[in-house]
């Protein structure tokens, strides 16, 4: 069978959000404004069908075929349970035929679970990265924008799709191409696929003060074993009076505060994203012994990090059931 390069087909799973494949939709459609004589086909298809009553994408139920495309893609906003036997023989098939696979965001986990990313560099969001190479330690997990390595191409989500699909015109039709559809778009600039994920320290923090930054980066680089706010103020040359002034007046809570919550929602990723006991987690983001840990868990989000963890299960476990009678 012949497989055309310009042939693209997006399986997505329940839940994935109308903005990724609307990105991905737009950006060769304006290659096609463009440049007229391109011969772009996209094809869209829900690699499962959604619970009965749930709002899903439009697009059909992929009825086990992927007929001429020569590139496949793989969309979820969440990480998938897994991957029908029928769409794993499918996307084995496909590779063996020369088919090019993509993911974007969640994705990434189908094609892990079947083992297609072992040995290949693969974009994966930041919030899942420590989950992600704890399953998959045969795959290169990265934190880029996205990675094309030989015949596997990956994104992290959001407008970093954008990014790689400008990437595949530019690899297709050259830059300039590229170029004329990124300021279609008014894009600014075209991002490189190593740049990283997460935006600069002070835009997350609303302040550009130096010495605020300095001391939130301090504090993420010594989660495991925190620093006191006397070592904070001394390794950022102020005065721990000064210092707390700073945090007050951006931040509105003492440096403490501040590096207590952020220790905390480190637990609350690697609680929700690994297996690692609750003592081994609450040892890796400074706390000194199991009651302690629990005891600021439960006082700042409202219950145990236990009764937290069983709980996203519970829900997690509950949604995949409803989506398998649907």
């Amino acid at each position: 069978m012949t497989h055309s390069a310009h042939r693209i087909a997006f399986l997505y799973w329940p839940g994935t959000r109308p903005v990724t494949l609307a990105l991905a939709e737009e950006a060769l459609q304006t290659a096609r404004r463009v440049q007229p004589q391109l011969s772009y086909e996209v094809l869209f298809m829900q690699a499962e069908p959604c619970a009965e009553g749930a709002w899903g994408l439009p697009g059909q139920l992929w009825d086990e075929r992927l007929e001429s495309c020569g590139r496949v893609i793989l969309l979820a906003d969440e990480p998938p349970a897994g991957v029908s036997p029928a769409l794993a023989q499918c996307l084995r098939q496909q590779v063996r035929a020369g088919v090019l696979l993509g993911a974007f965001s969640a994705g990434v986990y189908a094609l892990a679970q079947l083992g297609l990313l072992d040995g290949y560099r693969c974009a994966v969001h930041w919030r899942w990265q420590d989950d992600f190479a704890e399953r998959f330690p045969k795959v290169i997990a990265t934190s880029h924008l996205f990675d094309w390595d030989r015949d596997r191409f990956t994104a992290c989500g959001g407008l970093a799709v954008l990014d790689l699909l400008l990437a595949m015109l530019a690899r297709d039709q050259g830059a300039e191409l590229a170029g004329a559809v990124s300021e279609e778009l008014v894009v600014e600039r075209i991002r490189e696929g190593g740049e990283r994920q997460r935006i600069p320290l002070q835009n997350r923090l609303g302040s550009s003060h130096p010495k605020l930054t300095q001391a939130v980066l301090l504090m993420e680089a010594n989660i495991e074993e925190p620093l006191t706010t006397d070592e904070i103020a001394q390794h950022v040359c102020v005065s721990r009076r000064q210092l707390e002034r700073i945090f007050k007046q951006y931040l509105n809570r003492v440096p403490s505060q501040y590096y207590l919550e952020l220790r905390l929602n480190k637990a609350r990723q690697l609680l929700m994203q690994t297996s690692k006991s609750i003592i081994q987690i609450g040892l890796s983001c400074g706390f000194s012994s199991g009651p302690h840990f629990s005891s600021a868990y439960r006082n700042f989000f409202g219950a145990t990090p236990r009764e937290d963890r069983n709980q996203r299960r519970g829900a997690s476990q509950a949604e995949a059931a409803g989506s398998e009678r649907g």
